[in-house]
């Protein structure tokens, strides 16, 4: 073999100790070649759930819909549409469900004879779309053989066969076991309903239960997330920003969730809450708290804006233009009228710095965020699974925008003596966060708050106004002005640039973002540039239901194409339980493919043929005596 072909030569040995013979070879051309062949799995995209833990966690349990159009597939000519919501409940909430049933009486021999048949109907018309070696990774190992025995089970087989099958039911409930099988085949109903969870950023914020969010993904099955804005302050925060954990904190004083601080991250805010109480008055508007957090956010702020000329935001350099004794922030000529004139640690001379007590409250503050063990493993959860944005099947996510200039040209943003734009911008985006965590140096830390709300944060893409929002009274000096990206991507070639851009198909792809709610209730619609644009916030957040006119969008792809769910507002697990009552929605096909798609079609089916393609030149190289086979 010639010296050129020496590195192929050294991946072929290393790969002939997988695959020591020629049969061993074969075997798993065929076995991956059968795969191209099934279906491709469905994909489940949502975004913006903001601490929204229970509508969330149903929109889990029933697929965004899926599990009821297959029960409704399977049995709607036998089941009532009642008996059909009872055995979805039962599918959502295993555990709650049989206790309900069981404090009713009941569950009987023949209830659970039915229910497991049912479930086991259910998970064989599910298991179709996957090879049986990952069905049988799907289950729990402690029932694995048993339900594999009763998925394999055919309608034709002879009687005694069916025997086996009927036998196997009924010692299940005999020997006590029938609420773990019932659980088990629940989980992986679920399981196999959908394939893989994208999650296209903002976990955190508004909502109370974040943490209880990141604590059920950390056992989804598989998931990738993109982060989104509310998602990268707190990221910033739990590597060390001072600013991002000043914005943190008063975030949650603002949507009245500091809950989750104290409570599952373990993060004291008594020293801040002391601080306040002695330092400012409780006299108007703001609490003292409130007060102070924020002047402590916006003299960070400013520190980061100094450091940083190139960002041109020197414009966002506003705490210097107070005047307390009037009450007024004077800007650009203009004299806006303030909320408070409490600014007791407000220095003429130098209104950037923090005080005394200021410094000692925030160093406080970023050592009990290092002590949370909980927090750092979220936030390490979403380094790990998580990224800037993610080309995926053809299709691009990422949370807001990709910065544009008016014209419709990729803006170039100057970043440490470069100017970056497009994908390129984003690839920087995203090492510097992960530099963030793993180096916590200052510029890395501050440019963990420029994505947070800098001016050209793909992840933001607007101008904050974080300063006249807490303080001016005139209404008009609160609107944020979008990115021209808001605006340009109605137009379909202009898709078509940003996905040739990130590598995706023009002509195939979607772009498929969150951030931006989308008011069904004033005509708005998700799917946008003739289906080339796709954005999924629908407001899963209770306070935007009035505005949207919907509890939020989710986006699923399955083998026949892809659909949009706009979900009417879900109550609770308890009316869930109680009723039946699952969150209803309402389903917009808007692409549908010429023939069902396989994974033959995805980018898994790339990387099997590429694997094909190597396992093809260790085969040559055992036929042509090039490589020994290595029998035992």
């Amino acid at each position: 073999m010639s010296e050129k072909l020496c590195p192929q030569r050294k991946y072929l040995e290393l790969l002939s100790e997988k695959f020591p013979t020629v049969q061993s070879v074969f075997t798993e051309i065929i076995n991956l070649e059968a795969i191209l062949n099934l279906p491709k799995g469905t994909e489940h995209f949502v975004s913006d759930v903001h601490g929204e833990y229970e509508a969330f966690e149903h929109i889990l349990n029933n697929g965004s819909g899926v599990i009821r159009e297959r029960v409704e597939t399977i049995f709607g000519l036998e089941l009532t549409h009642e008996e059909q919501a009872d055995l979805c409940t039962l599918i959502y909430y295993p555990d709650r469900k049989l206790r309900r049933l069981a404090d009713e009486g009941r569950l009987t021999e023949e209830w659970y004879a039915s229910a497991l048949m049912r479930l086991v109907r259910l998970a064989r018309h599910l298991s179709g779309s996957y090879t049986r070696s990952k069905v049988r990774k799907a289950m729990p190992v402690a029932y694995a053989y048993i339900i594999d025995e009763l998925l394999h089970a055919s309608p034709d087989e002879q009687n005694a066969r069916l025997a086996y099958h009927q036998r196997i039911i009924d010692t299940i409930i005999d020997t006590g076991s029938a609420d773990d099988f019932v659980t088990s085949l629940c989980a992986l109903v679920k399981r196999l309903a959908v394939d893989h969870l994208h999650l296209v950023g903002d976990v955190f914020d508004r909502g109370p239960h974040a943490d209880k969010i990141l604590d059920r993904l950390g056992s989804y099955h598989s998931i990738d997330l993109e982060w989104g804005n509310h998602d990268i302050v707190w990221m910033g925060a739990a590597a060390g920003s001072a600013a991002c954990l000043a914005a943190v904190i008063r975030n949650n004083i603002h949507y009245d969730s500091l809950k989750i601080l104290e409570g599952p991250y373990g993060v004291s805010l008594r020293e801040l809450a002391l601080f306040a109480e002695a330092t400012y008055q409780d006299d108007d508007v703001m609490a003292p708290v409130e007060k102070a957090i924020s002047v402590i956010l916006f003299k960070l702020e400013g520190q980061t804006i100094r450091r940083h000329p190139n960002w041109r935001m020197d414009d966002r350099l506003l705490l210097d233009k107070v005047d307390p004794e009037r009450g007024v922030a004077v800007v650009g000529g203009h004299a806006f009228e303030l909320r408070t004139r409490d600014f007791p640690t407000l220095d003429p001379r130098d209104p950037y710095a923090l005080s005394e007590d200021e410094g000692r409250v925030m160093g406080h503050l970023l050592a009990a965020v290092r002590a949370s063990d909980k927090l750092r493993a979220h936030v390490g959860f979403l380094y790990e699974h998580g990224s800037a944005y993610l080309v995926h099947n053809d299709n691009v996510l990422f949370h807001a925008c990709v910065p544009m200039n008016e014209d419709g040209t990729f803006c170039s943003v100057p970043h440490q003596g470069r100017l970056l734009s497009g994908r390129a911008y984003y690839d920087y985006a995203d090492r510097m966060a992960r530099r963030a965590w793993l180096e916590h140096d200052q510029p890395s830390l501050d440019w963990m708050w420029y994505l947070w709300c800098g001016r050209l944060s793909p992840l933001s893409g607007r101008v904050v106004k974080t300063f006249e929002r807490t303080y001016f009274t005139d209404r008009s000096t609160w609107v944020e002005p979008r990115d021209p990206y808001f605006a340009l991507t109605d137009d379909a070639d202009v898709c078509r640039r940003i996905l040739t851009e990130f590598g995706a198909d023009p002509e195939r792809g979607h772009i498929i973002n969150g951030h931006t709610p989308v008011h069904a209730s004033s005509g708005e619609r998700p799917v946008r540039a003739g289906g080339r644009l796709v954005v999924i916030d629908g407001g899963f957040c209770q306070a935007y239901h009035a505005t949207t006119g919907i509890a939020g969008y989710t986006l699923i792809a399955d083998p026949t194409g892809m659909r949009i769910k706009a979900h009417r507002p879900f109550g609770s697990i308890a009316d869930v339980l109680d009723l039946n009552a699952d969150i209803m929605s309402d389903d917009d096909r808007f692409e549908v493919e010429p023939r069902p798609l396989t994974i033959g079609d995805t980018d898994t089916g790339t990387d099997i043929r590429d694997q094909i393609s190597d396992l093809r030149a260790l085969l040559d190289a055992y036929r042509a005596g090039e490589l020994p086979e290595r029998r035992a």
